[in-house]
């Protein structure tokens, strides 16, 4: 089984998280991690979490900034942990990978595929809607 993780800078994660609980009500166990929000160093926060996982165990972790401390700190862990990391996070990869391993494995191709179709997500909409204003005017 695949554990997930959702991990950002203060409450972003925890409302990624009540989000994708919302929308999908029947999705597995999320693991959270909002850093920053109490005293604990972030390298401590991560720590406990893997360590409460089976070494093995495969972990799919969404972080929000690349260069963030977030993403740094996951980084060591990949060397010794199954780790698949993926960065930048919005809702559509999280939902679209959450719902893909429900009925497939998890593999480094899915994640690739599901970033490629999460990025088509991401449009001006302005411009859909200025080019269908457009053609109704014509």
């Amino acid at each position: 089984m695949t554990k997930v993780i959702i991990a950002s800078h203060h409450h972003l994660a925890t409302g990624m998280k009540d989000t994708i609980e919302y929308l999908i009500p029947s999705i597995g166990k999320i693991d959270v991690i909002a850093a920053y929000i109490n005293n604990e160093p972030i390298e401590d926060e991560i720590s406990k979490l893997l360590e409460s996982y089976p070494v093995d165990e495969k972990v799919l972790i969404f972080t929000d900034l690349l260069g963030g401390s977030v993403n740094q700190t996951f980084i060591r862990y990949m060397s010794k942990r199954n780790l698949l990391l993926v960065t930048g996070m919005n809702l559509p990869i999280i939902m679209t990978l959450l719902l893909s391993i429900e009925s497939e494995d998890l593999s480094e191709d899915l994640i690739r595929k599901s970033i490629d179709e999460a990025k088509n997500q991401l449009l001006f909409v302005n411009d859909i809607y200025n080019q269908v204003t457009d053609e109704d005017d014509e």
